[in-house]
Formats: C-alpha cells, sequence, structure tokens
C-alpha cells in the first residue's frame, strides 16, 4: 500500500511513519544523495566548488540561509532546487490552514479535531512541489501579509469575539508551516518588519493583534540579497542576521565554458530557428565575453553586477537577427555573421547600469565598446599578436590584407544582404583566405566566413582598419584613407 493512500490517523499510526521536522528532511535526503554519489544541485554551473559545498554544510547543520551576491547569480534558482531534497509526500490533518503534521499538530484547529475524532481524524498528502513558498520582499509588505491579522469578516460569521483566536487569519509564513520560505531581496523589507521575523526564527512563537500563539512552526527559510542593498536601498538589521545560521557568498561563471553551458541551457530557443540558423563556437564564446568585458568596464557600475540574464537574452537576439535576415532573403538556411551582433543591443542596454561616463557615452555606444573589447581580447588566441608599435616598412602577417584595403578603396557590407552577396565581398579579399590557411587549418568550413569577418573587426580593434557604421550596414576602410577622405 502507498503511503500517500492512508487516509485516516489511525492507518499513518499504524503504518510506523515516524514524523520529523524539515530540517532533519532535507538534511537525511542530503545525505543519502552525497553518500550514492549523486548530484545535490543538479543544472546549477559554476558552483560545484565555491557556492555548493557551502550549501550542503548549512543544510547538514539544520540552518536558515542567506544568499549573498549580486543579480543574476541563481540565488533563487539555488533555493528551489531544495525542493528536490524534500519527501515526494508528507500527512497534514485534512483541512488545516497551516500543513499540521497529525502526530504533532499545532494549530487549534487540528488539536480539537483530533480531540473529537482520534484516530478517525482524516489525514491528506501534501507533495513536495506544493512545499515552496517564495515572496519577494517589497516596502509595502505589512506584518499582516507575512505573519496574519484579526479577520473581522471570520468573527462576524462564526459569531466569535475578537478575544477567540479563531478569529485569526493567517499570513503567508504560517501557511508555509513545514515548507521551504524564500524572502528574495530581504534588505527591501522594512526595519519594522524584518523585526517581526525574529521569534518566528529562534524562539517560534509569533503575535498577532495582541495574541500570543505557542506555535513551533516547522520552516526552512531561505533569504536572498545583493550586497549593494545594504548600503542603497536598505539593510539587514544586525539581530536578524545574527539569527540566520549561514551566509553564502554566490558569484558569476568564472570561465567561458561555463558561462556557455548557463547560456544554452536556460536561453528559450524555438527548434525552427535553431534548425534554420548556424552558430559558430567563436559566435558563442564572443558573446559570453561581453558579459565578462562589461563587468570591467569603465563605463559600468560593476557593484551593481551584470547578470547572466544578459547573455542568455542576447543569445536570444543574436538568433533572432539572423533568422529576420534570412527570411527577408528568402533563404532557408543561413550562418551567424559577426554584424547580426548589432541585433543584441537591445539585450545589454537594459541590464547594465552606467556611471557617469558610461552614461555620457550613451548605453548603445557601450554596448558597442563591449563588443569590441571582446573581440579585441580573443583576437591573439587565434592569430598573432598585433604589437602597438611596428618597425616601419616592416612585413607582418596582416600587411596584404591592409594593402588590399589600400589598394580597393575598402568595401561596403549590408546587414541584410543575402548569403551568396555576403561569401562573394569576403572570399573577394584573398589574403584574409591565405591568413586563416596559414594560422586556422583545421577550421571548419561552415565558420570560415565568420572567421574572416572575425579578423576584420579585430583589425579595426588593433587600429589597422577603419570601420564606420552607416544606416544599413558597414563600410570597412583602410585606415589612413579613410583618414585622408576626411580632410
Amino acid at each position: 500500500m502507498k503511503i500517500e493512500n492512508i487516509k485516516t490517523l489511525g492507518e499513518l499510526k499504524h503504518s510506523g511513519y515516524e514524523s520529523k521536522s524539515i530540517k532533519d528532511e532535507l538534511r537525511s535526503n542530503l545525505r543519502e544523495k552525497i553518500k550514492s554519489g549523486k548530484p545535490t544541485f543538479e543544472g546549477v554551473h559554476g558552483f560545484e566548488n565555491t557556492v555548493i559545498p557551502e550549501l550542503e554544510r548549512a543544510i547538514l547543520s539544520r540552518h536558515n540561509i542567506n544568499l549573498l551576491g549580486l543579480r543574476g547569480q541563481a540565488k533563487t534558482r539555488l533555493a528551489r532546487k531544495m525542493i528536490e531534497l524534500l519527501d515526494e509526500y508528507i500527512p497534514f490533518v485534512t483541512g488545516s490552514e497551516i500543513n499540521d503534521d497529525p502526530m504533532q499538530p499545532i494549530s487549534r484547529f487540528a488539536k480539537d479535531i483530533i480531540e473529537i475524532k482520534g484516530d478517525e481524524t482524516p489525514i491528506s498528502w501534501l507533495h513536495r512541489n506544493d512545499r515552496f513558498f517564495e515572496k519577494l520582499a517589497t516596502p509595502d509588505v505589512t506584518v499582516a501579509d507575512l505573519i496574519g491579522d484579526v479577520d473581522p469578516i471570520k468573527a462576524a460569521n462564526l459569531k466569535l469575539s475578537y478575544a477567540d483566536d479563531r478569529v485569526i487569519h493567517f499570513g503567508m509564513i504560517p501557511r508555509a508551516n513545514r515548507c521551504i520560505f524564500v524572502i528574495n531581496e530581504l534588505p527591501d523589507l522594512q526595519a519594522r518588519i524584518q523585526v517581526a521575523l525574529f521569534n518566528i526564527l529562534q524562539e517560534g512563537d509569533i503575535q498577532i493583534r495582541g495574541f500570543k500563539l505557542r506555535m513551533p512552526l516547522d520552516m526552512q527559510f531561505v533569504f536572498t540579497a545583493n550586497p549593494e542593498d545594504y548600503t542603497n536601498r536598505g539593510s539587514i538589521v544586525t539581530p536578524l542576521k545574527d539569527r540566520i545560521g549561514s551566509q553564502i557568498l554566490t558569484h558569476y561563471p568564472e570561465t567561458i565554458k561555463i558561462a556557455r553551458k548557463i547560456t544554452e541551457q536556460e536561453a528559450k530557443l524555438d527548434a525552427s530557428q535553431s534548425d534554420m540558423v548556424y552558430v559558430p563556437s567563436l559566435a558563442r564564446d564572443l558573446l559570453e565575453q561581453i558579459s565578462f568585458e562589461a563587468r570591467e568596464s569603465e563605463y559600468i557600475d560593476n557593484k551593481s553586477g551584470v547578470s547572466a540574464r544578459l547573455s542568455i537574452t542576447a543569445l536570444e537576439n543574436l538568433l533572432s537577427t539572423a533568422e529576420r535576415r534570412a527570411l527577408k532573403s528568402g533563404e532557408d538556411k543561413t550562418s551567424l555573421r559577426l554584424s547580426d551582433f548589432m541585433g543584441i543591443i537591445p539585450a545589454i542596454t537594459g541590464k547594465v547600469e552606467l556611471v557617469y561616463e558610461g552614461e555620457q557615452e550613451g548605453a548603445a555606444a557601450v554596448a558597442q565598446h563591449l563588443l569590441g573589447d571582446a573581440i579585441h581580447t580573443f583576437f591573439p588566441a587565434y592569430f598573432p599578436k598585433i604589437e602597438k608599435l611596428e618597425k616601419q616598412d616592416e612585413k607582418t602577417p596582416y600587411t596584404d590584407i591592409i594593402e588590399w584595403f589600400f589598394a580597393e578603396s575598402g568595401f561596403e557590407l549590408l546587414d541584410d544582404c543575402s548569403d551568396e552577396e555576403y561569401q562573394r565581398i569576403l572570399g573577394s579579399i584573398v589574403p584574409l583566405e591565405i591568413l586563416i590557411k596559414k594560422y586556422q587549418p583545421q577550421l571548419e568550413k561552415e565558420d570560415k566566413f565568420f572567421m574572416k569577418e572575425f579578423i576584420l573587426w579585430g583589425l579595426v580593434e588593433y587600429k589597422k582598419l577603419s570601420k564606420d557604421r552607416f544606416s544599413e550596414g558597414y563600410q570597412f576602410k583602410d585606415i589612413y584613407g579613410s583618414f585622408i577622405s576626411k580632410l
């Protein structure tokens, strides 16, 4: 007989079921996972040797947890993953507002019904997916929302006086008894509301409108906070911090490989879009490098952070840019171009906080700077380094390309030109082909034209060519010819 088919308290007792607190439940299931070698927080990448071990230690210690980190560092994702460490089902007294444990009831309702019905008390089963509660802390949250209040309508309907504790309407926290309760952005919660959490975290009793109820709520609290919030919008009051068992610092992905894995997992891409657009590996790396550059940029407030959502939405925009171009050209398949990266600017501008210098530059210009910085960073990994100072008349690996531009006066590359035209234009620059054969002989055929464009953008970043944006595309020129034309 499945345990969740048990319907009365008497049947539950005879089954040998033993009650345990949610913290013991999490601890017990975590122990089993660790012993079996199974991943404990599957799908969360980059924290395997940092955040996850600390989180496991906190759960084994039965601590309430504060996840402290900048935006887009998977804090809420970690909290939601804790659901997988709960038992599949737990019993509760049918009709209980606060999921009373039939073996250890704490509400007046549950105690009264068990006293009257005894072993015939009906019980229901709560699935672990229903044991997760989440509240975003905002300045308008009240004690009544979280803890509860006296309900005058209930008092009138039941013909009870306000002196009777049955007139209480429980708030979110008591209703989340025996569940994981997450408060996101804790510093945004007003200090007086944070004070209301003291007794719940430590002593286990709650007070509602003069009623002091000794209700040892059984809960796993997880708080999330941004370190900047300690000084900007609000702060976590010291006695509350003292009552939170473990504070764990999160961080951004430390390598391009991890960042790519996160982006590819989280990006919502249509199957037809993925089939239509071929994305070179270098393009995916460049996309991730933009976020890395943003976190170091002098134009961006690095204290506010650059969310991992930047890369996720940028990848979605990038493929949509290529898809739209292919649809306009009547093509069923296309390959991503470096010029398609202009389509990700809207995904960047809304996700970065600019400092004064960045505001002066403008958000779109800063986004283009970030792309240029990413290309500048990656270029030496694929081709010989371009020195700032070169001897006069010295021949370099790039001399033939630069001389081609000087002789041909450059070319225009339109954003929406067909693949055939795009390949014809880049194929006409013979020195590009020679450079790739020499330094990237193993390059996949499908990646060749993206690499050619990458070389041109790289030479622009290293001040060997010039690139001008116009309404329909780009114009690449010899840097000296461009200079002369402006005189």
